[in-house]
């Protein structure tokens, strides 16, 4: 039997590429909830936070400088799909050596749900795998925050 050539598949070259457009020492440093909640909410979009849900990860270096933030997901008024595999692939491509989760409640309560809770754990775990330390998950309304590090849900 006669084996096909490899170049008759049509298969895809995968790049991936790195632009750094400013110096680490330029960005912003979490080092409490509180400057997570600010960079956070400079970059959400304030005309949707009370109305449609989203969720974002904030991707850190070593020194807990932003590298970037990704929107993850944005859904209705009652809740947003979390794929965990594209959290990590994103992660993974930028360099994060850990991460921050954030999405917004429209209705303004900052009280976790069970949901909320289960999907953080999840997150955790696949961090632990992967040497990708999810160091806080924010609920964000308008009006504050919910920090999940410094409820000791973390």
């Amino acid at each position: 039997m006669k084996q096909p050539e490899i170049s008759s598949y049509p298969v895809q070259e995968l790049q991936v590429s790195y632009k750094q457009k400013f110096k680490p020492s330029d960005r912003p440093k979490i080092t409490t909830s509180a400057d997570c909640f600010r960079v956070l909410l400079s970059l959400w979009n304030l005309g949707t936070i009370g109305f449609i849900e989203s969720f974002k990860i904030l991707l850190l270096n070593r020194a807990n400088r932003v590298i970037g933030v990704y929107e993850v997901s944005t859904g209705g008024i009652c809740g947003t799909v979390v794929d965990p595999r594209v959290i990590f692939a994103v992660a993974v491509k930028s360099c994060a050596t850990s991460i921050i989760l954030a999405h917004n409640h429209p209705s303004g309560n900052l009280t976790p749900s069970e949901a909320d809770l289960q999907l953080t754990s999840k997150i955790r775990q696949g961090g632990l795998l992967l040497d990708i330390m999810v160091l806080d998950h924010l609920i964000l309304s308008e009006d504050g925050y919910y920090s999940f590090a410094n409820e000791g849900l973390m």
